[in-house]
């Protein structure tokens, strides 16, 4: 197994550990017997489970965005491409009712080392300008605060039903809320699944 090959391996292994469990949840002695290394190798990668953390969120940033700039850069209608974006948080319930990675770790924010809070607001961030890029053509009259603060809103909305839907093990519960959101004039209108 190469350096690349372990390090992704780790790396999948702990995203799927704390998309399940949350963060508190990681252990580099878990992951070793996962992986399949012993867990010195792990500390070889990232020397402190903050290191593994900052980079998960870094890395789940990195993919989000570039996902969501094809999405963007898309001739589809707006409401098209929303029903795109609400996808990505969707698979993550499909995947054994796993949330979100920022859900998790901002539900533990606290006890998080600072340079993954730092990659974990990263996250919303990105999302939060993503979402006013998608919106500002429809809403023109909005100066960008206000376009920033429906976004932020429509960003929360998402990961709220993605939290309640997977506390009700129940991945209809999440749809049921966006097409509320949607029917409410509070988020573009996907067409249903």
């Amino acid at each position: 197994m190469t350096t690349t090959d372990t390090r992704e391996k780790i790396l999948k292994a702990a995203q799927a550990t704390v998309q399940a469990k949350g963060y508190n949840a990681l252990s580099f002695r878990e992951l070793a017997k996962e992986v399949g290394v012993k867990s010195a190798s792990i500390h070889y990668y990232f020397p402190t489970k903050g290191d593994l953390g900052a980079e998960l969120a870094r890395r789940y940033t990195d993919t989000a965005v570039s996902h969501f700039e094809r999405l963007i850069s898309s001739p589809a209608p707006v409401a098209l491409v929303f029903a795109e974006y609400v996808a990505v948080f969707r698979a993550a319930l499909k995947n054994d009712n796993r949330m979100c990675l920022y859900g998790v770790m901002a539900a533990e924010y606290g006890d998080l080392p600072e340079e993954v809070r730092v990659a974990v607001d990263a996250f919303s961030q990105a999302n939060v300008d993503w979402l006013a890029r998608l919106l500002g053509p429809r809403h023109p009259e909005l100066p960008p605060e206000d376009l920033r603060d429906r976004a932020l809103a429509i960003f929360a909305a998402i990961e709220g039903a993605q939290l309640v839907a997977r506390g009700r093990g129940d991945i209809r519960v999440f749809d049921q809320m966006v097409e509320a959101y949607g029917a409410a004039g509070l988020m573009p209108r996907p067409p249903s699944p």
